[in-house]
């Protein structure tokens, strides 16, 4: 075993286990895995990754050490972490820090692992290996070729830098590719989000107003899947166009603080801070239950929340309760950290499949067009058409779905002004 910061070696069985189902149901990563495996793009090259440590991100870890790549793993968030899933990693070669319930000590202590190895590309969940070698290891950035950001919230991130001049190599926008906002985000994280509630709440939600915060992608999957669990679904959104969107979807929208009053569960899927805070919990129902589906856990103002309670329970694992002045009581899961993540195993394989070949193919691109790239002004790169052509040409065969071909004449009529 490399250098490692796990919790315990001995748990690699079960995470080999873990890994090896979700291999079975990631066809399109297997298919790059075997090209990889003969092409080795990656050999010689270190791959500093930091995203959510489970089965199928240990999968793409696998898939891209193929392709010759030096790993140094880590996660994005301390309650996503899989330390079985870890150890499987450890087991394998590759070297791993990283932790399930780690302390803002440790969760800052082994990203800086990852970024000391003076990485050569950089696989992001949400901006914090980006946002490090930028502060505290500016010494390294000349050894970036450039890397990936898998989510909104770090997309977010990028963007402020590059605004500013301060982001100093490519960085390709994967969250922005079709091929995974319009899959992972909607049906990833309508699907998962309910599942991390529904296994940790063991409540119906059928009959139940569910209040979802943001009506992006995310927000989108994850009010269908309610509406699709039976409940009274209402939207809070601050962009008039997706409140239109919401309305004209049959969802009812409202400020959050009207939502307050009548939610049964509240989702946050928005990417910003103070989403759901004190004047919010203020007139709550008594039974009230708060989740965070966006990346940090700022959403959700616990803090706050802590300060205003007279008691504090663990009411059922991964779930804590805090008592009103007048009596109610409000229920937090996962610490208004990821309730997919932290609550659940994420997206199912076959989504992440898609969202995960996007980055192998997106790594791969940086990596094959670093002398153009390094010469733009412009730092954020969005996925080329082709990359996402290419990993749905691949679902479709995968599934057996043929489509149809334009003609010479329809290509003809589509492009030219006089027809």
């Amino acid at each position: 075993m490399k250098n490692c910061e796990i919790r315990d070696i001995n748990l690699w069985e079960s995470g080999k286990r873990k890994i090896d189902w979700v291999e079975a149901n990631m066809p399109l990563l297997r298919g790059i895995k075997a090209d990889f495996e003969k092409s080795k793009p990656f050999s010689g090259l270190k791959i500093a990754l930091s995203v959510h440590l489970e089965a199928k991100t240990a999968y793409l870890c696998k898939v891209l050490a193929a392709g010759g790549a030096e790993m140094y793993i880590t996660g994005s968030n301390p309650l996503s972490t899989q330390d079985d899933v870890a150890a499987a990693l450890a087991h394998e070669g590759l070297s791993v820090f990283a932790w399930y319930d780690a302390t803002d000590e440790e969760y800052k202590r082994h990203i800086s692992k990852v970024i000391e190895v003076a990485p050569n590309i950089i696989i992001d969940d949400g901006g914090d290996l980006v946002t490090l070698i930028h502060t505290e290891y500016t010494h390294l950035l000349d050894g970036v070729i450039g890397g990936c950001e898998e989510t909104t919230t770090g997309i977010v991130r990028l963007l402020a830098m590059n605004r500013e001049g301060k982001l100093k190599f490519p960085m390709a926008l994967v969250n922005d590719a079709d091929c995974k906002h319009l899959f992972d985000n909607r049906y990833g994280t309508g699907q998962s989000v309910w599942d991390g509630i529904n296994r940790t709440t063991n409540l119906i939600v059928a009959g139940k107003n569910a209040v979802v915060a943001g009506y992006g992608w995310c927000g989108k999957g994850v009010a269908m899947r309610a509406k699709g669990l039976g409940a009274s679904v209402i939207v809070t959104e601050i962009d008039p166009i997706k409140a239109m969107e919401a309305v004209m979807d049959g969802f009812k929208v409202m400020p959050m603080n009207e939502a307050a009053k009548i939610g049964d569960f509240f989702i946050t899927v928005t990417g910003c801070s103070g989403v759901i805070t004190e004047a919010d919990f203020n007139v709550m129902k008594d039974g009230a239950i708060c989740c965070n589906a966006g990346h940090f856990d700022c959403e959700v103002d616990v803090a706050g929340l802590k300060k205003i309670a007279t008691e504090e329970k663990l009411a059922r694992n991964n779930i804590q309760g805090y008592k009103m002045s007048n009596g109610r009581w409000i229920y937090v899961i996962a610490e208004g950290r990821l309730v997919n993540l932290a609550a659940g195993d994420g997206h199912p394989a076959e989504i992440m499949d898609m969202s995960f070949a996007i980055q192998a193919l997106s790594a791969q691109y940086i990596l094959e067009n670093k002398d153009k790239l390094k010469g733009q002004k412009d730092k954020v790169i969005k996925v080329p058409d082709e990359v996402d052509t290419e990993v749905a040409r691949r679902q479709l065969g995968y599934w057996n779905v043929n489509i149809d071909k334009l003609t010479s004449e329809q290509e003809k009529y589509l492009n030219s002004w006089e027809s």
